[in-house]
Formats: C-alpha cells, sequence, structure tokens
C-alpha cells in the first residue's frame, strides 16, 4: 500500500487505467498516509468517507477516455469553495463554512475522475508565504518538521511531499505556487494569466491571481494543466495560447537541453537579496543546465519598479475585497491582512491606474525579454525553509526587510512580467533543506517551459527523494 503513495499521478494512473489496482485500493492508500502524517498537518478537512464512495463508483463504472485524472487523489486548496465540503479559507469566521458549488477548477477536477481527499491548510485568506492560521495552526515542512512548508499553496505543497495525496491544486499571486513548491521539493506551475480560466475572480482585467497545479513531478503537473487549462465560456478574458501544439523538439539524448537560450539571473538584477546557502545549490543548478546543453547568459530583465507595483496592486485588491469586512469584523484579519487593507486606503485612483500603467511597462518589458531568450532561470525564493515559529523572514543576507512581502521579491517581481513560472526541484542545502530553482518563459509557452524543466528533472532526480517524517 506504501508503494501505491511513492507512484508519480502518472505512473498511478496508468495502474488505475489497467485496472491492476483499484481506486478504493489507491485511496486507502492515501488515507492512511494521512493518518501517518499527521505531525506534517497538511490535510486539514478529510472527507474520508466522501472519498470511499466516490472510489467505489469509479471502480463500479472503470476508467473512461475523458476522465484522464481517473482514481487519483487530489487535495483542494481551503481557500477554493469544494460542494458539500468544509471551505475555512484560514479564516476563524468562516471556520465552519460549506460551500454549495464547487469552483470551476474543482468541477473540471472532479470531472475528469479525481478523488477529493480534503482541503490543504493555507495561511489566513492566503495571504504570505507562510500557511498557519487560527483555525488549524501551522503547517510543517516534511523535510524539517521544525521548518515552514511555505505557502499559501503550502499545504498542498506539503501534502504532496509527503506522498498523503497524487496531485493538488493551488493559486499564485506572488509565489503562492512556486514559493511552497521550492520549500516541499516538488514542482508548482503559475499559469500564464488566462490559461486557467478566473472564473471566481471580480477583477479578471489586471489579474495577478491565478490558480494553476501542482505535482511531485513535472508530468504529473502537465496532467492537470491539461485538464484546469481550458477556456471558460462565462469568463471573456484574454486566453493564453494552447502551446501543447508548439512543443520544444530540441536537444539530444546526452544533452537534452542543447539549444535553449537560458538567462541565468541569481538575484534577478538586484531587484532581490538571496541568502549564500540557496545561492550555492542554484549556482550547481545552473552549471547541470549548461551541462546538459543549455546556452547560458548572466542577464535579467528590467524589473525596476516591479516590487513596488506588486505591493500597490495587491493593496487595492485587498482593499476592494475585505475593507468592508475589517470594519465590521475587525478581529478576523491578523497584523499582516490589516496592514494590507490599511494600505490600499492610502492609495487614490491615480495611484493605482499609475500602477497599472507600470504594470503595463512590465509586460512589454516581458515580452521584449524573451523574445531573446528561451527560459529565465533564477531562485524561486530568496531564503531556505525558515522556522516554523515565524512570521516571515525579518532579514535576508543581511537586508532587513521592510514588511511580509519584501521576502518573497524573487516572485512577486516575477508575477509583474504576466508570464509563466514553475519552480522545480533543484537540490539541498547542507543541513538537508529543498531549494528549488524557478524557470520561467514567455506568455503562452506554458508547455514548452513544462518540456525544459522536464528534462532539467530527468536529468537530475532530486524529485526522488523522499522525506522521512
Amino acid at each position: 500500500m506504501e508503494q501505491l503513495t511513492r507512484l508519480s499521478a502518472t505512473a498511478l494512473r496508468a495502474h488505475l487505467s489497467s485496472r491492476e489496482v483499484s481506486v478504493r485500493e489507491v485511496v486507502e492508500a492515501h488515507l492512511d498516509s494521512i493518518a501517518h502524517g499527521e505531525a506534517v498537518n497538511a490535510m486539514v478537512t478529510i472527507d474520508a468517507e466522501g472519498a470511499r464512495r466516490q472510489a467505489d463508483a469509479l471502480d463500479a463504472q472503470g476508467p473512461q477516455p475523458d476522465q484522464p485524472l481517473f482514481g487519483l487523489p487530489v487535495g483542494i486548496k481551503d481557500t477554493h469553495d469544494t460542494a458539500h465540503l468544509r471551505t475555512t479559507y484560514g479564516s476563524v469566521r468562516h471556520a465552519a463554512h460549506v460551500p454549495t458549488r464547487d469552483a470551476l477548477h474543482v468541477q473540471r477536477m472532479r470531472g475528469a475522475g479525481a478523488v477529493v481527499l480534503g482541503k490543504t491548510n493555507v495561511p489566513e485568506y492566503a495571504a504570505g508565504s507562510h500557511s498557519v492560521n487560527r483555525v488549524f495552526g501551522a503547517t510543517a515542512n516534511p523535510y524539517a518538521l521544525d521548518r515552514s512548508a511555505g505557502g499559501s499553496s503550502g499545504g498542498a505543497a506539503a501534502a504532496l511531499a509527503a506522498r498523503q495525496i497524487a496531485l493538488a491544486d493551488g493559486s499564485d499571486m506572488g509565489g503562492s505556487l512556486r514559493n511552497p513548491a521550492s520549500f516541499c521539493n516538488i514542482v508548482g506551475l503559475r499559469p500564464s494569466p488566462g490559461l486557467v480560466p478566473l472564473a471566481e475572480s471580480g477583477n479578471i482585467l489586471t489579474p495577478l491571481t491565478t490558480a494553476g497545479p501542482m505535482g511531485r513531478y513535472v508530468d504529473d503537473v502537465a496532467l492537470l494543466l491539461s485538464v484546469i487549462g481550458r477556456p471558460d465560456p462565462h469568463t471573456p478574458a484574454p486566453v493564453a495560447p494552447d502551446a501543447r501544439g508548439h512543443r520544444w523538439a530540441g536537444g539530444t539524448e546526452s544533452q537534452p537541453l542543447r539549444g535553449i537560450r537560458m538567462a541565468w539571473a541569481p538575484d534577478l538584477g538586484g531587484a532581490t537579496p538571496v541568502e549564500r546557502e540557496v545561492t550555492e545549490v542554484l549556482a550547481k543548478a545552473v552549471r547541470q543546465c549548461a551541462d546538459l546543453g543549455a546556452d547560458i547568459i548572466e542577464t535579467s530583465p528590467n524589473l525596476a519598479g516591479a516590487a513596488e507595483t506588486f505591493v500597490r496592486l495587491r493593496a487595492a485588491e485587498f482593499e476592494a475585497e475585505w475593507g468592508h469586512e475589517l470594519d465590521v469584523f475587525p478581529e478576523d484579519f491578523n497584523e499582516r491582512m490589516r496592514w494590507n487593507i490599511e494600505l490600499g486606503r492610502t492609495l487614490s485612483g491615480h495611484d493605482v491606474l499609475r500602477a497599472q500603467e507600470q504594470q503595463t511597462s512590465l509586460l512589454r518589458e516581458g515580452a521584449r525579454f524573451f523574445s531573446e531568450y528561451d527560459v529565465l532561470v533564477a531562485p524561486a525564493v530568496s531564503v531556505a525553509p525558515f522556522p516554523i515559529e515565524w512570521d516571515y523572514p525579518r532579514e535576508v543576507a543581511g537586508e532587513q526587510q521592510q514588511h511580509y512581502l519584501d521576502w518573497m521579491r524573487a516572485a512577486t517581481t516575477i508575477t509583474m512580467l504576466g508570464v509563466p513560472a514553475l519552480s522545480v526541484p533543484a537540490g539541498f542545502t547542507a543541513s538537508g533543506l529543498p531549494i528549488g530553482l524557478q524557470m520561467v518563459s514567455a506568455h503562452g509557452t506554458d508547455y514548452r517551459l513544462l518540456d525544459v524543466a522536464r528534462a532539467y528533472e530527468q536529468a537530475t532526480r532530486f524529485a526522488d527523494r523522499v522525506p522521512e517524517i
């Protein structure tokens, strides 16, 4: 049974499709793994009986051609609505909230045959890159239980690393797919804005947030993206082109990255400080990319103003979404959320418009940069997983961080380019903490980016390292 939890999602799907194992067997194996890994605190609301009922129904039905996720156990982020299953948003006020319908991408996952085991932990309202809240407490890193699993999709990343689920959804505004993927030695993809429809969003004009896939391996992530990354006729927003028909066909068996023009930005052109132990791991990763045939040039897009613009637009969104609730339910918001909302209240319409104009300039800079380079590689996070009792790192590489978003600049600045970005396992620090390599490419080239990440992953195999919980 334990071996079933260690298979990749694509390998597990093959066994299920051939009926070598039953869906019920797979579900029981993963429920057992959740029970034995309670110290991680990744899966916070478990629907064991619902999962068993769905498993039995799928076994009776058998694999179907339109169910690419047939029988795969999944976790759903606790900020994404699940019909008849508690969804708290990490908020004490919503601790007993049970939605009546699924979010669109959750509908798609269920329709594709996925079995929802439960919900994955998040920070309060998904604000921040450390998954702790007053409802469920903190999620621990499976590779070191005294360390953070990251966030805001930290419960999802930790559950994947702990072999409690085969696939997970997440979302990313300023690194919430990439940060926990780096911390937990898995793969998290922030797709091109528009590829996964923003069906539940109140603002589809300047999308900072997108849902996205997480898995232990690149092929697992590509599998889930193929299900959730489809147009929605009720979401009239620009959609990234389906790049599956434009897969990269270069490279050789010995040099799978041959022909790739790869930019290496160790601190994103000075946009972020980076701890030495992170840089050391990633410098080795870049040398491995060169050995695999990539043409490496140390350079960066111009990210001037990106961090500040992100903070300003985020504050405006937070005030618009939660400002009224802060006035009515002030006890529902932690200090970081209140700071973000209050910052939004200081902004005029002129301030927001100027920030959108700066965002437009950064989108154009992304298009320019990726006309010259196929892939940008950089830190996914500026630090290794930090102590679980911290709110966030107050200092990075000797530089004081001004607020709880400041240390996340390796991801927030890339968000402003409007492009796909992922974190892929790249190695471990001397003390055994995971480090991810951020890979970034042009808008709409999500599947090509996954191809490059797959070539690196298969040559290095860091994802195979299982934590001892």
